[in-house]
């Protein structure tokens, strides 16, 4: 071992996904222990040696060792604690972050912790302006005394309650976004987002709450929506070039003052992907989009009872997308489309140049 080159070496030692086994070969070889410092990043995952058979933690165990390996690297520009899995006194509280984040606050490009302490995104703000991507999971996240962090260009918050109805607070302090991931966040009503740089977002929402969700993104480009709940969701993106809808919730088709989709025109619009138990209904939410050339229908719905009430037919969908040229369709939507359809109906697909490509996925 200790013949390799240490370029070989320190390739090695950042090949591995868990920094606690960095720590093991640092012990097992004197070679790996000089080339160590030159790592850039530190990984620490659950299934650590600090975690017993029960999976409880040691928070001392767990400090000693992180400490250690983030006191000996010469430059930190990624860091990621990942032990949301484990039990026991959770490792990361605010005093433990104190103790590290300001030595690595000039260089630190990239932040990723689970299971949080209250006060961590102000404190994130405080030491680490030059943070370019932060992800955060399992927390109570405060927004109290948030400062602007105008580097940050990629966030993902998952599973999290955030202290910002409105979303005020958020926009204001991360105003050039480029990519946002929001999964299962709570304590939201009526949130906006309004980011003027912001390109890729990804909301999926698992509860009642919020009632309404308005994105105000001039420059957005890929968007997914997931929502599993009545949800009024109302978008202003004219760049918008890809974009996957999936609503499930019945109550925003029969009562649609409950939950709706309104858009102003999509100019830009290539793919568009459909999912819902009744693609017929989010269909009919859609202004006439010209540019549109793939569209994808899927359904999750294997026993579609009430299939003629969202008037699913190819009719309806080339007076919204006269101008798709591939359309893919699975099976569920596939048995929607011809419950809704009438023998004749086919005949529109005659003289349809621009269309190229109809695929159908069909099971028993």
């Amino acid at each position: 071992m200790d013949k390799l080159p240490e370029s070989l070496l320190l390739e090695i030692l950042s090949r591995l996904d868990n920094s606690a086994d960095v720590a093991c070969c640092r012990v097992a070889s004197k070679a790996f222990n000089n080339v160590f410092p030159h790592l850039r990043s530190i990984n620490l995952l659950c299934s650590c040696p600090w975690c017993g058979t029960s999976g409880s933690v040691s928070p001392s165990c767990f400090k000693k060792v992180f400490l250690d390996l983030i006191s000996k690297l010469r430059v930190v520009e990624s860091v990621c604690i990942r032990l949301h899995d484990a039990v026991g006194v959770d490792p990361v509280d605010e005093d433990f972050l104190k103790e590290w984040l300001p030595r690595v606050s000039q260089t630190l490009k990239s932040l990723s912790l689970f299971r949080l302490p209250l006060n961590v995104l102000p404190l994130i703000s405080k030491y680490c302006r030059n943070l370019v991507e932060l992800n955060l999971g399992y927390g109570w996240l405060s927004v109290r005394n948030l400062n602007p962090m105008p580097m940050l260009t990629t966030l993902t918050l998952a599973h999290s309650s955030l202290e910002d109805q409105h979303l005020n607070q958020f926009n204001k302090c991360f105003p050039n976004l480029q990519v946002l991931k929001l999964v299962g966040i709570t304590g939201l009503k009526d949130p906006k987002i309004h980011l003027l740089n912001l390109q890729t977002c990804h909301w999926t929402q698992f509860h009642k709450q919020p009632s309404s969700l308005t994105l105000i993104t001039p420059n957005l480009i890929t968007l997914k929506i997931e929502c599993f709940d009545s949800t009024a969701i109302q978008i202003e993106a004219p760049m918008l070039s890809h974009f996957h809808l999936s609503a499930d919730s019945l109550n925003v088709y029969k009562h649609p003052g409950a939950g709706a989709f309104t858009a102003q025109k999509f100019e830009n619009l290539k793919t568009l992907c459909l999912e819902s138990f009744y693609v017929g209904f989010l269909l009919s939410a859609f202004p006439t989009t010209k540019t549109l050339e793939t569209l994808i229908l899927e359904s999750r719905n294997k026993a579609p009872r009430h299939a003629r009430d969202s008037n699913l037919t190819l009719g309806k969908l080339f007076k919204v997308f006269p101008n798709v040229s591939s359309l893919r369709i699975n099976s569920c939507a596939w048995s929607e489309l011809e419950a809704c359809s009438n023998p004749e109906g086919w005949e529109i697909l005659d003289g349809r140049i621009g269309l190229k490509t109809i695929h159908v996925h069909i099971t028993n």
